[in-house]
């Protein structure tokens, strides 16, 4: 009998502890409802630069290396696969920060 009366009192506890959670996101979103939209634009953006400039780098290098050193290989496809290696690493590590920064506002 004493389980009975626990488990809807654990059933209320924890209802309300769904909602004050709920509560707290929805005034986190309302707090950021100009900056949303605003970074998310942003962060496409900076996704998109961090994979171009390494690539534009590493064209331009492998140009000045077919120039300078003439090979059967092309340098410059070479250094444009580096390049855009290099680019998907930081737009991971970009992503992976602000997934890790959303992540521990969640907690909160």
């Amino acid at each position: 009998m004493n389980n009975n009366t626990e488990k809807p009192k654990d059933l209320k506890q924890n209802f309300i502890k769904k909602i004050e959670k709920k509560e707290k996101r929805k005034l986190r979103a309302q707090k950021k409802k100009d900056r949303v939209v605003w970074f998310g634009l942003g962060l496409f953006g900076v996704i998109g630069w961090s994979v171009m400039i390494p690539t534009l780098i590493g064209i331009a290098v492998g140009i000045w290396a077919d120039r300078k050193w003439p090979a059967q290989i092309s340098w410059t496809l070479t250094f444009l696969f580096v390049g855009i290696i290099l680019g998907c690493l930081n737009a991971w590590y970009w992503v992976e920060k602000e997934r890790k920064e959303i992540e521990e506002e969640n907690k909160e």
